[in-house]
């Protein structure tokens, strides 16, 4: 999908995150001076690869939350009825066995928790009593553009008990076989600023560097880009190497 259809017919329902149109700006190429904080290469183009980037992304586990029907959930907007800062993913995924050319046609299935660090399908057990077994928010699938490219619409996601902050992402060909599983890391200070808010619990229990999933491979799993503010939301990008 074109940028600007997508930005046209990705504000539909966005409902309460806050100020969403000037996230959406922020992932242009446009000069992004004053966005906030960012971590990795901030030129704002994400098609390519560099040598060093060329690298399989790590092997992560689903985890206990994975998603029950990810073809009943083809779409760009993942918010439902959640509520949090605004956010927009942008994720490129690109062939290792082809020079890490981007890849076009294949799935690109996401899912996280909301801001108290629920996540929807699952509940009423041990590891999280809330219960929305009948709930599908934040989670969401789609198809690689000619870039290789994906993009969500959805709200920074919170965090749960024995974790950092994490997105789940699996990458699968166009007849559904798994490709890779990995998952993305945030940077601290950016967490810690968006969890002092209103709607968000805290600062999280767990860092990157005792996660049992990132201890290992932390580097690989961290965002390319990150930036933005608690006023006008977060533009995330990421490199999915499969």
């Amino acid at each position: 999908m074109k940028r600007k259809d997508f930005l046209k017919n990705g504000l539909l329902g966005v409902g309460t995150i806050v100020a969403i149109p000037t996230v959406l700006t922020g992932c242009s190429s446009d000069d992004d001076s004053g966005s906030g904080n960012a971590t990795g290469d901030n030129s704002g183009n994400n098609s390519g690869s560099t040598t060093e980037d060329c690298v399989l992304s790590p092997s992560e586990t689903k985890g206990p939350f994975p998603i029950k029907t990810p073809s009943q959930l083809v779409r760009e907007n993942i918010i439902g009825d959640r509520s949090g800062l605004a956010f927009l993913m942008t994720l490129t995924v690109q062939d290792k066995d082809n020079d890490c050319a981007p890849l076009e046609g294949v799935l690109v299935d996401i899912w996280h928790c909301d801001a108290d660090g629920n996540y929807s399908e699952y509940g009423g057990v041990q590891m999280q009593t809330a219960d929305y077994t009948d709930n599908h928010f934040l989670r969401g699938r789609q198809t690689t553009d000619s870039n290789g490219q994906a993009s969500f619409i959805s709200i920074f996601p919170g965090w749960y008990m024995g974790r950092a902050p994490h997105i789940h992402v699996e990458i699968l060909d166009a007849n559904g076989n798994s490709k890779r599983v990995t998952q993305i890391a945030f940077p601290k200070d950016i967490c810690d600023t968006v969890y002092a808010t209103s709607g968000y619990h805290g600062t999280a229990d767990t860092s990157n560097e005792t996660d049992n999933v990132f201890s290992d491979s932390l580097e690989d799993n961290m965002a390319d880009t990150l930036t933005g503010n608690t006023t006008d939301g977060y533009t995330l990008t990421k490199i999915i190497t499969v």
